[in-house]
Order: C-alpha cells, then sequence, then structure tokens
C-alpha cells in the first residue's frame, strides 16, 4: 500500500498538545483534517490555536499566505465521532490509559469504514492491547510522534502483534509522505526510543546514588566528553521528573521488573516532593531566578608530566596519543600484550575506563570515553582512595596540556559516558536480536529521537566490536544483580569478532 492520498480526510482524537501537533503535521501536509475532543468546546478551541500557528509560520515565511488560508479551510472542528465516518485515517492521542483507548476504538470501529487506517500515538501502552478491543485489528498501528509534532522528524510506526503488514506500510508511507522520517518497530515495551534510551538516564543516576559524582557534573561530562546535547540530570528536568519516571516505570514493568529497567530510587524521591523540573521550578536543579546555577567539579591547575610511556594504543582512545604529542609531551612506545595504558614519570598508570575499579591496582587512574577526544572540552578522571596524589596530579596536569577540563569523580567502574554509552550498545544489540528494528531503523531512531550524537551502532562499529561486551563483562563481575549482564546478542557479536580473528579461548 501506498501513502493515503492527499484528498483523503485524516482525523485526529483528542485535542491536547500532541494532537494538535499532529492534526498541524497531517493539515500541512495537504489532507483535509477533522478535529474531535470528548469535551465540549475543546476541538473548536484547538482548532483556533492551530489557525494561530500557522499564521506565525506565515510570519516567519515557512508557509505562504495562500497556503495558511488553504490549510484553515481543511480544518474542522468535528461536534461528534459521527462526524469521522469518512475518515481514512483516524489518529488518537487521548489519556494514557489502556480502558479509555480501547473503548474509543470499539466506538470508532462502528463509524469507519472497514478500509479507514486506525493509529494510536501511545508512548508507553501495548499497541497489540489496544488494538485487541477491535474487530479488525490488523488495521491497527501505533503512530508515536515526538513533541513537539511539527518540529520533530522521527515518527515510530509500530505493529501490534495483529497488525497485517499492508496497513503498517500504509501508516509507514504516509507518515514519510507528512515529511517525516518513520521508523518500524514491533509492539516492544518503550517501541525503540523509550526502550533503548533508559541506560542515558538510570547510569547518570546510578552515578550519583553511588556518590561518584554531583547532577551537574555529571551532567557536563555528558555534554562536553559524551558529546550529548543535554545531560540526564538537565534532560530530566525538562522533560519532567513524573513524566520521565513513569516512562522508566512502565517499560520496567512491562519486561516483568527486569533488572536492566529498574526505575531510580533519588528520582522517586524527586517526584514524592513535588520537585517535578523547570515546571514546578526545582528538580535535580533549583529554577529560582536568585539561585546561581550549579558548576561541575573541575580540578585546579597541575603540572603534565615531563613524559609518558605508551603500552598498547589505547583502543578507542588511541586519539589522545596524537593529542600529547602536538602537546610537545614526549611518548615513549613499548609493546606489551597485557593491556593499553599509559605509565607516568611516577609510575603510576592511565587507563581508558574498562569496567574495572582503580582500587582493584596499584595507582592506576581511568578516564573516561569521549565522542571526540580532539573536540572534547572536558575529561573525567577516577580515582580511588589508595591513588597515589602525584600520579592524580600528573594525570590531571596531562589532560589540561591537551586544553581539557578535568572532572575528578569517585571510583565508579565504567565512569559515566563509558557505562552509558556500553549499555546503550548493548540493548540496541538485543533488541534487534528479538526484531524489534533493523539496525537502521534504531540508530535514525535514537538520532532523531532523543538527539543522540551517534546511534549505538555507529557507536559499536567505531569502538570495535569486542568494547561494550567487555565493559559490561567487568561491571557484571562486580555487580552481580544482572543490571550490566551483556546480552546474548551482545556476547555473540563479541564472540563472532574472537572467532574470526583465531581467538576462541
Amino acid at each position: 500500500m501506498t501513502a493515503l492520498d492527499l484528498s483523503s480526510p485524516v482525523a485526529v482524537v483528542g485535542t491536547g498538545t500532541m494532537g494538535q501537533g499532529i492534526a498541524q503535521v497531517a493539515l500541512v501536509a495537504g489532507h483535509p483534517v477533522r478535529l474531535y475532543d470528548a469535551a465540549p468546546g475543546r476541538a473548536r478551541a484547538a482548532s483556533d490555536a492551530i489557525g494561530a500557528r500557522l499564521d506565525r509560520l506565515v510570519e516567519k515565511d515557512r508557509l505562504t499566505g495562500a497556503d495558511r488560508d488553504a490549510a484553515r479551510a481543511r480544518l474542522l472542528p468535528a461536534e461528534a465521532l459521527a462526524d469521522l465516518a469518512d475518515c481514512a485515517l483516524v489518529v488518537e492521542a487521548v489519556v494514557e490509559r489502556l480502558d479509555v483507548k480501547q473503548e474509543l476504538f470499539r466506538e470508532l470501529e462502528g463509524i469507519v469504514g472497514e478500509d479507514c487506517l486506525l493509529a494510536t500515538n501511545t508512548s508507553s501502552l501495548s499497541v497489540t492491547a489496544i488494538g485487541g478491543a477491535l474487530r479488525l485489528p490488523g488495521r491497527f498501528v501505533g503512530l508515536h510522534f515526538f513533541n513537539p509534532a511539527p518540529l520533530l522528524p522521527l515518527v515510530e510506526v509500530v505493529s501490534g502483534f495483529a497488525t497485517d503488514v499492508t496497513y503498517a506500510t500504509r501508516a509507514y508511507e504516509t507518515a514519510r509522505a507528512w515529511g517525516k522520517t518513520p521508523v518500524a518497530c514491533a509492539d516492544t515495551p518503550g517501541f525503540i526510543v523509550n526502550r533503548i534510551a533508559r541506560p542515558f538516564y538510570a547510569e547518570a543516576f546510578a552515578v550519583h546514588e553511588a556518590q561518584g559524582a554531583d547532577p551537574a557534573t555529571i551532567d557536563a561530562v555528558l555534554r562536553e566528553c559524551g558529546g550529548f546535547k543535554m545531560g540526564a540530570f538537565e534532560l530530566t528536568d525538562l522533560i519532567g521528573q513524573d513524566v520521565n519516571e513513569s516512562v522508566t516505570h512502565s517499560v520496567w514493568q512491562s519486561f516483568f521488573q527486569d533488572v536492566r529497567f529498574t526505575p531510580s530510587l533519588a528520582q522517586r524521591r524527586l517526584v514524592e516532593s513535588g520537585r517535578l523540573g523547570r515546571k514546578s521550578g526545582q528538580g535535580w536543579y533549583d529554577y529560582a531566578e536568585d539561585v546561581e546555577p550549579d558548576e561541575p567539579h573541575t580540578a585546579e591547575k597541575a603540572s603534565p608530566p615531563a613524559y609518558v610511556v605508551a603500552e598498547g594504543d589505547l583502543g578507542p582512545a588511541s586519539e589522545v596519543l596524537a593529542l600529547i604529542r602536538e602537546a610537545g609531551i614526549p611518548v615513549r612506545e613499548e609493546d606489551e600484550d597485557h593491556g593499553s595504558r599509559l605509565v607516568l614519570p611516577s609510575g603510576g598508570q592511565l587507563a581508558l575506563a574498562d569496567g574495572q575499579t582503580s582500587v582493584e591496582f596499584r595507582d592506576v587512574v581511568y578516564f573516561d570515553l569521549a565522542l571526540d577526544y580532539r573536540r572534547a572540552t572536558r575529561i573525567a578522571l577516577s580515582a580511588s582512595q589508595d591513588t597515589s596524589p602525584h600520579t592524580l596530579a600528573e594525570a590531571t596536569g596531562l589532560f589540561q596540556a591537551l586544553g581539557k577540563q578535568v572532572s575528578v569523580i569517585g571510583d565508579v567502574p565504567g565512569m559515566i559516558v563509558a557505562r552509558t554509552v556500553a549499555r546503550i550498545v548493548d540493548l540496541a544489540h538485543d533488541a534487534v536480536a528479538k526484531g524489534v528494528a533493523t539496525e537502521e531503523d534504531i540508530d535514525t531512531a535514537m538520532r532523531l529521537g532523543v538527539n543522540y550524537p551517534l546511534g549505538p551502532f555507529e557507536w559499536s562499529r567505531r569502538l570495535g566490536r569486542n568494547w561494550a561486551y567487555a565493559l559490561l563483562d567487568d561491571l557484571h563481575l562486580r555487580d552481580p544483580s544482572g543490571r550490566y549482564a551483556p546480552s546474548l546478542a551482545l556476547y555473540r557479536h563479541a564472540y563472532a569478532s574472537d572467532k574470526r580473528e583465531g581467538n576462541t579461548s
């Protein structure tokens, strides 16, 4: 099936922010649009609000006056569900309650034609469960837009267990015809984005709960070292702690309380205290006008080492060696079989985060993974109480000589960026192995849906096939709860690489 013809009427049921946004997308694409809301007067008010947004698009030269007038003429508030009888597509954007959605679609099924495509915009409920109430569940799909729908390009097209592929294809092609970037996925808790994004929040919260670092420092490392647009604490304050925690809790429950998706107790306490983020004036951060923003921990100036000895190539951090040389610090290279690391003049060692802890070794400082070591403006270092202050000072001075600010955090295995990326990569491999979506669609979804600098498989290719598995395996040894146990899919991915290289031990 191809996309809906532009002459086909599209209906949106539910006129909140998301419903209005979806209606605007369909309207600007060229469809006649019907708006319906069970509350009297809301559909007309929503129609007026959409008209006002079209006016602003004209003012910004993003829409012509003629196109605005034509769009307004195609937008009609509906007084009753019966007014949607001739629609070719009905998208629901009502309250996130299974019983409410099921009852709505049962009623719609008795009104619209048998070829009408029915879609839910749910972000947390099962598409299969909603469609299970229908006589013809094959024409029922999920069309999960992201807020604000007119601006964000991603749409997750979700096939329930009973969805017919022809209707899923029609939904996919229609979203693409509307100027969106659709990705196809199976009906799994969280779909693609809300499933695979959980570690971005969970690992930041876990580092904080372990007293590894404060929110401002963790956020700064995720942004300035990891390349993420926002840190986990500031992003959840923007989303709303209640909203973010609700999604996390829903995914966790839907996966039968799988430990990999366990919600954060610290975030629960925020919600219980009413500190919901920007909308309440306080969350992880205080947004009162007279309060200075929290600053990340930044180490004081230290002297760089006179030289470093490179044992191995540092793997994903090999660019650091080039930066050290460019800074004028001599690098002596030695071939060693027992790992990749830098040896400092003090005898202490500097190693890329690998899932182990500094306290296990004599005088080791770990440094975090970076998206791009050349462009990163901040590097996190991790040390234990037994680490020599001189070694830590040399490591600090080394990265400062490379033009980086340095944040020293606690002895956290996997640090901040490394453990976060490893877990995202793992969940992505697991999702592909279970038929949730393709590698390409997952990468697209994570880049467009949550603005990640790289998709999980782009990260995986850049870091090496065995990197995420090795780091999580080490983390799992130190936290055997199962939270960090690598998936079978990631194990197979890493083992296949080893086998090709002749290492089957």
